[in-house]
């Protein structure tokens, strides 16, 4: 088969990235696959390129894949990139495909989803209820209220430990600057984005966050975004806490909604028994593989 693989521009910069693109085409014209390197801009992730790739089902094993994967490949080395990571669903073609290019496998991931109809209303007013004493909660819809941006910032760190297995993604260095940049780029996408956050209650100081974003229309499932707690504030069911928060807002305010999703990586097993204790069914699993260039 005879194919050319067309570099494109994407015209959507992000806050923190910027994309490359190629598209794979037929003589006709026909597209038959894409592929989408983004390139992390921020301190602590410049060494590192995401790739997106896809063929058509009806077209896959005539070379259409690894074309694509070589103009990726090649952009990443002339951007002096070191890591190239890629997602595949457990079982996928690109399960296969990945591991055959010479991407090694680095994390692994459980992906679930909570049926909101089956939610106890009263459990989740109960687990609120309980009291937590030396904290308390607060929530905001859109972007982190100015009283609180810095000491919001200043509490991603308790990412910084979130167990990546053997994957390369760097350190996340975050600044209020790219707080409100990711808050106005959810808005951008038409979403609504709801933050949870626990205080300490001694000087009012974010120690713990969860981020749910929804739909605009309020259709379909909302998805889990960060969630997490500083390590000298954890052992007090803070992350259970919040997330119990957020399915009260979701279910509260947008009623038409009919799921939550999350994903969790296996070795995070603090964070899957909080999934596992609110009603999260798992769905399926992913693997998240990497290319060391």
């Amino acid at each position: 088969m005879s194919f050319d693989i067309i570099p494109l521009a994407d015209p959507r910069p992000a806050p923190s990235s910027r994309r490359l693109a190629w598209l794979a085409a037929g003589d006709d014209g026909v597209p038959l696959g894409s592929a989408f390197l983004r390139l992390f801009t921020k301190e602590g992730q410049e060494h590192l390129a995401e790739l997106q790739l896809a063929v058509h089902g009806a077209e896959r094993r005539q070379g259409i894949g690894t074309r694509l994967l070589q103009a990726a490949v090649e952009a990443a080395k002339a951007e002096r990139r070191r890591s190239v990571i890629a997602q595949a669903v457990q079982g996928s073609p690109a399960d296969l495909f990945l591991p055959a290019q010479g991407f090694r496998q680095v994390l692994a991931l459980t992906y679930a989803r909570l049926t909101l109809a089956d939610v106890d209303r009263a459990a989740i007013d109960a687990l609120l209820e309980l009291p937590r004493p030396g904290y308390r909660l607060t929530e905001w819809e859109g972007t982190v209220p100015d009283a609180l941006a810095r000491s919001f910032a200043d509490s991603r760190r308790a990412m910084d430990d979130m167990p990546m297995e053997g994957a390369d993604f760097g350190r996340v260095v975050w600044d209020v600057e790219r707080v409100v940049a990711a808050e106005e780029a959810v808005a951008r996408r038409g979403e609504l984005l709801h933050t949870v956050v626990v205080l300490d209650a001694a000087d009012g100081s974010v120690v713990g966050f969860s981020e749910l974003v929804v739909p605009g229309d309020g259709l379909g499932d909302g998805q889990h975004y960060g969630t997490a707690v500083l390590p000298e504030h954890r052992g007090h069911g803070l992350a259970r806490w919040m997330k119990a928060a957020a399915v009260r807002h979701a279910l509260e305010r947008h009623p038409a909604l009919s799921g939550l999703c999350t994903d969790t990586a296996d070795s995070n097993k603090p964070m899957l028994a909080v999934n596992d204790s609110l009603g999260y069914l798992p769905t399926h699993r992913a693997v998240e593989y990497q290319l060391d260039l």
